[in-house]
């Protein structure tokens, strides 16, 4: 069930809504009228930030642009900051559905503030799979 709260749309049943609603805390980095920026509970890395669109949707599948656009600039927002606070770099990562390790299905886009060095791995490290390219290209490309 969906409820509206100061003209946001949020889902009753949703962890990031309730964090919306007050309904559970959490530690703010940043807040505006469409978006809110907080630590991931997970503790995995350090500033582990998410961002979240204060109106509920799933994941990128069914955001419309201004959902997209407030939160795309509100992580601008934090990389920006979290470099004037010494970090050197961000990795920016969102998952879309279970298989691609979503857990919380409402918008949320990972900020993970880098140093040079810092020993983390955040991407995929398969070994090179040689596939071939140009059909893979010609099955997925827009015409």
């Amino acid at each position: 069930m969906l409820n509206k709260k100061k003209d946001v749309l949020l889902k009753d049943d949703c962890l990031f809504c309730k964090i919306i609603k007050g309904e559970i805390p959490c530690y703010k980095i940043y807040e505006d009228e469409n978006s809110l920026a907080f630590l991931d509970i997970a503790e995995d890395y350090y500033g582990h930030t998410l961002i979240i669109p204060k109106n509920h949707c799933t994941n990128l599948y069914d955001a419309d642009s201004n959902q997209i656009l407030s939160v795309m600039q509100t992580v601008q927002k934090i990389i920006k900051h979290y470099k004037q606070l010494g970090f050197e770099g961000a990795n920016v990562l969102i998952s879309n559905e279970s298989c691609a390790e979503q857990c919380v299905f409402h918008l949320h886009v990972h900020v993970i503030p880098r140093k040079l060095n810092d020993g983390l791995k955040i991407f995929p490290t398969n070994n090179k799979q040689n596939f071939d390219l140009k059909s893979i290209c010609d099955l997925l490309k827009i015409n």
